[in-house]
């Protein structure tokens, strides 16, 4: 294990005590037009628990490829309230979860952590749930940090579709935009079960967007900085994983640089791919559509 191998896990890991009984509880299913889906309750920490929502399609013959879609809460990445149908005009466009259910994809996504860590009467689009959260992990465990806190529950995610009959445990991918494209690049990266990824312009180099943001790293990241680690060494650790991004806004053609520093693609250059539609940060459609035929390419 290289040394920056070793400086990435020791700030993403669990800290010590991190230990709670591993559950997952189906609280309701529902049937719409384009899939089925099932919401449940899993557990994501001492005393914490994070709503899951499954989304599956309509006919399925065996065994599936899946993904996890992390987000904000998992409504956002299918479009509307579970029960009460109404839209949710915001997320139109980037609805991952739905789009690759439609394709075949048993497809899952949770609350992030800002709606699960500490109890808040504010609304969950309210973003100073966000830095209440972060500051309060910080108290809690100095030594970890929020990124790791992302990645971790994302693994979740993936627990549960690892663990289900209904999906191909070798065909497991991740897809995320915006916040959740950094979820998507950090658990895609660490998560071995996870086999290709798909990351919307979540702003790969640090000062390409907020990492320094208390409910991600916050001040480490000029500790990062100064000891030469940037995120080509954490797609490094994939091992030439597939990796596609879609850049818009934050991420850029200096993103792409970024990412051909990573090692382990000398086999399948074609493994690490970069789309700029270079038309804003939310990716159009025909961008979109590109990154899930990638995921097709590696998946089905």
């Amino acid at each position: 294990m290289d040394d920056f191998t070793v400086e990435w896990l020791k700030r993403l890991r669990v800290p010590a005590g991190w230990n709670y009984r591993k559950s997952l509880t189906l609280k309701k299913k529902y049937e719409f037009d384009d899939f089925r889906a099932e919401l449940y309750l899993q557990a994501n920490g001492p005393g914490t628990f994070q709503r899951l929502l499954k989304v599956l399609p309509k006919k399925l013959s065996g065994p599936a490829p899946a993904a996890a879609v992390p987000f904000y809460y998992p409504e956002a990445m299918i479009g509307f309230d579970l029960e009460t149908l109404e839209t949710l005009p915001k997320y139109a466009g980037i609805t991952m979860m739905a789009d690759l259910a439609r394709r075949g994809y048993v497809t899952a996504s949770a609350d992030a952590y800002h709606l699960t860590y500490v109890k808040s009467d504010l609304p969950r689009e309210c973003f100073d749930r966000w830095k209440i959260a972060g500051e309060a992990l910080l108290r809690d465990h100095p030594d970890w940090c929020g990124m790791g806190k992302l990645a971790a529950d994302t693994s979740l995610v993936v627990d549960s579709l690892a663990e289900d009959s209904r999906v191909d445990g070798n065909r497991i991918g991740i897809a995320g935009h915006s916040l959740g494209g950094k979820m998507a690049f950090y658990c895609g990266c660490l998560d071995t079960r996870v086999k290709a990824v798909l990351a919307s312009d979540f702003g790969i180099g640090w000062d390409q967007t907020n990492w320094k943001d208390v409910w991600y790293w916050g001040d480490r990241v000029e500790e990062l900085k100064k000891a030469g680690m940037d995120h080509s060494q954490l797609l490094s650790m994939s091992k030439g994983k597939p990796f596609f991004l879609l850049a818009g806004l934050y991420d850029n053609e200096e993103s792409r640089r970024i990412m051909l520093r990573a090692t382990g693609y000398g086999s399948h250059p074609e493994y690490r791919d970069v789309l700029n539609h270079a038309s804003g940060h939310r990716p159009p459609a025909e961008a979109l559509e590109k990154g899930y035929e990638f995921l097709d390419r590696h998946l089905k």
